[in-house]
């Protein structure tokens, strides 16, 4: 049983299988998993782009897969590979060369509500894949005009709860409406994180 986060998402430890040096961390969820073990390649899921990322497409290093583990918990991974190139995107052999010595720095980040990084991980493994009798899929070969215009009719549903004070209802239209906008922003190229990205610069007008 392997554990996902909030996210849907697995961080997996990088280990080269001939020398057991730490490579690297990366992110996976189940259609990466999934690939990495039918490709033998190693694919990660990109947190900042939120889109399948196949490890040396950019750099010329790929991860030949070797074998997985799955720690005690179920919620790490741990990846035996062969790289064919330095692993780190600075030219490093290992991504892990900085020494933590006396004060640090710490950054931390912003992010959209888990769930909804979640399904839109799953919307964009639907564009990607498009599986037969998926709901999604038939939305996104619909086209961006009749996915706009969905998101034109939960819209109104959902205002039309709120007017009448369905407290029933209103949580259940809501979902609806940012499920299609979800579907929506793929179907356009656009990640939520772009969306969050906007709100955050509002921040104080909104306030």
């Amino acid at each position: 049983m392997i554990k996902l986060d909030g996210r849907g998402l697995v961080p997996a430890i990088v280990q080269d299988a001939d020398t057991g040096q730490v490579l690297m961390l990366g992110y996976m969820n189940p259609s990466s998993i999934k690939r990495t073990l039918e490709e033998g390649q190693v694919w990660f899921y990109s947190r900042s782009r939120e889109e399948l990322w196949h490890k040396g497409d950019t750099s010329g290093s790929y991860l030949n897969f070797e074998e997985a583990y799955v720690d005690c918990d179920g919620d790490t991974l741990l990846l035996k590979v062969k790289p064919t190139g330095p692993v780190c995107h600075t030219g490093n052999q290992s991504c892990f060369f900085q020494p933590v010595e006396g004060e640090q720095e710490y950054e931390g980040g912003e992010k959209g509500s888990g769930i909804l990084d979640e399904l839109f991980s799953v919307i964009q493994e639907r564009n990607l894949d498009r599986p037969e009798g998926s709901y999604t899929v038939r939305l996104l070969e619909g086209g961006v005009e009749r996915i706009a215009q969905k998101v034109i009719e939960e819209a109104g549903e959902a205002a039309l709860a709120g007017a009448m004070l369905n407290r029933e209802n209103l949580p259940k239209e809501i979902a609806d409406l940012l499920y299609h906008t979800l579907v929506l922003l793929s179907a356009s190229d656009v990640s939520p994180e772009e969306v969050w990205k906007e709100l955050r610069g509002r921040r104080g007008v909104m306030e």
